[in-house]
């Protein structure tokens, strides 16, 4: 066993396509051709949906099936697409299911396209008292709980909207060693990089282009969403632009969805992934972030990246609050690969969102 294996790290795409050869994965049908990305794997839905009255958790000795036994309103098919509508609550068997070695946990999250579209996902794991993650060693099959916000979405079997990511030992950099990655590869083109609460600050752009875009605020009351469905849509039938104010600020309106930037562009280089965290509730009552998985190459020159920043999805809750230019509303943390993927989140896949400015996503034209 390697040096770097021991020290462990996040699973890179070749080796999450060795989970799938060793039966560590399985699904009933063929995985897709792209459903592993450098450093995560894209989970797909089954063919059978449930409508239930509320999230919930499973918890410590119960399945995830006893707790729909209890809570679902009705079960429907997938098979032929199905429209899941705002404030209403899912729960979906995903095609995979796991039966992880026993130094192998998971992380789930949503992919970038479904946080952009303002659609909740949680992956569940039987006997899980926490969202998203799965234990070292988790046997069994997976769940995802699906709220869509702001847009009526329709999804099928094989739709992917969420995503996992494998890792081994203790993978996340310390702020010391986070500041001597800057230091080498520079991860942020803020002028003064503020790394701590063991992340890199991210912060809000509320100046925008020359025509004094922002951002976009997403409309109510729009037609659905074909989540697997590319340019299909026109914008301006399902957000309005935000606009620059004289004073460079934005008052969120409570339980508005917003698509905003991050003033730096960001740098992820090949031996690293990140996340951004959500950001400290004590500075504010708004949640920054669905999607919060960054590749290995993400905003990385040689993967056509140079000038990538980080696109914001962004609630308030409860109350108005004041966004001002230049206020931080996020940090990225970061963790070494346990190896280096073989393929760059960039220009080796064609990724959506390389080298991005404000952008939605990929629905809209």
């Amino acid at each position: 066993m390697s040096d770097t294996h021991a020290q462990g790290g996040i699973l890179p795409d070749q080796e999450i396509a060795g989970l799938f050869a060793a039966g560590a994965i399985a699904a009933p049908i063929e995985r897709d051709g792209d459903q592993i990305q450098p450093a995560s794997l894209d989970l797909r839905l089954g063919p059978k949906a449930y409508r239930v009255r509320a999230s919930f958790l499973p918890g410590q000795g119960q399945s995830v099936v006893d707790k729909l036994d209890r809570f679902s309103l009705h079960e429907f098919s997938l098979a032929e697409g199905a429209v899941l509508e705002t404030g209403c609550v899912y729960v979906v068997p995903l095609l995979e299911s796991f039966r992880l070695p026993a130094d192998i946990r998971a992380t789930a999250n949503p992919k970038s396209s479904t946080g952009r579209l303002d659609i909740f996902t949680r992956v569940l794991a039987d006997r899980a008292q926490e969202f998203d993650k799965l234990p070292a060693g988790y046997e069994g099959p997976l769940y995802l709980e699906i709220s869509p916000r702001t847009f009526p979405i329709l999804v099928r079997q094989g739709s992917r909207l969420s995503q996992i990511r494998f890792r081994s030992g203790e993978p996340l950099l310390n702020e010391a060693e986070l500041a001597a990655l800057h230091g080498e590869q520079v991860l942020t083109t803020a002028a003064e990089a503020n790394i701590s609460g063991g992340g890199i600050a991210l912060s809000i752009d509320l100046v925008g282009n020359q025509d004094g875009l922002v951002g976009y605020r997403g409309k109510r009351h729009t037609g659905v969403v074909d989540v697997d469905r590319r340019g299909a849509y026109a914008l301006t039938d399902f957000w309005e632009p935000v606009l620059r104010s004289k004073a460079g600020e934005l008052v969120l309106d409570p339980d508005e969805f917003y698509i905003l930037v991050s003033k730096e562009a960001v740098h992820v280089p090949p031996a690293f992934a990140a996340e951004m965290t959500p950001f400290d509730p004590l500075v504010g009552e708004f949640r920054v972030h669905y999607a919060g998985f960054f590749d290995p190459g993400f905003g990385h020159s040689a993967a056509g990246g140079s000038g990538s920043r980080a696109v914001l999805e962004v609630r308030s809750h409860d109350v108005p609050f004041i966004l001002e230019d230049g206020q931080i509303v996020g940090r990225l943390v970061y963790e070494r690969m346990q190896t280096l993927p073989q393929k760059l989140y960039g220009s080796d896949l064609k990724s959506n969102y390389q080298a991005q400015g404000l952008k939605l996503s990929k629905h809209f034209a």
